[in-house]
């Protein structure tokens, strides 16, 4: 029984590890970093295919089941939780003030962030539209700094890939 119970707990530590790498995995894909996620496939389906063996060969442990499913539900949030800590890539974030463009532009430039600011008309008239591309790690911080000047602009945050140029703070 404590055999069964070990197995079980073995098959869903294996399957936390496989699936928070291939999260972490799909987000390198997306970004374009083929090495890096061809290295994290290469372990992701290695522990995979260790898990799946032993699930095979004892499919009539109920305790190697469950420890399947549950490791693969949890490891979708840890992979989640992960990647946002680790927050790789970049941002775009796209902010709508009606008042308070030019202070919310002066913080960020102080805070060697670039703003490209471009002219816009909403149903109740003119407002300037901030872009703003930042490492998503920054993401969090930089939007409190925005709501500490203005908690009711419009906020857009999208996925970047810059292709080509400088951003501030992306080379040291």
């Amino acid at each position: 029984m404590l055999e069964m119970l070990l197995s079980g707990l073995l098959i869903m530590l294996m399957r936390i590890c496989d699936v928070t790498i291939g999260t972490v995995r799909t987000i390198l894909i997306v970004q374009g970093r083929k090495l890096l996620a061809g290295l994290a496939g290469f372990v992701e389906v290695l522990i995979w295919i260790f898990a799946i063996r032993t699930v095979f060969q004892h499919l009539d442990n109920m305790y190697n089941l469950f420890g399947y499913a549950i490791g693969f539900g949890l490891g979708n949030v840890l992979g989640i939780t992960l990647e946002q800590k680790i927050g790789l890539g970049y941002s775009q974030l796209t902010v709508i003030s009606r008042m308070f463009t030019d202070e919310i532009a002066t913080m960020l430039r102080k805070s060697k962030i670039g703003v490209t600011l471009v002219p816009g008309e909403g149903g109740a008239g003119g407002v300037a539209i901030l872009i703003v591309i930042i490492p998503r790690k920054k993401q969090k911080q930089i939007i409190k700094e925005i709501e500490a000047i203005d908690k009711n602009c419009f906020i857009t945050v999208q996925s970047a890939m810059p292709y080509r140029g400088y951003i501030h703070g992306a080379r040291k």
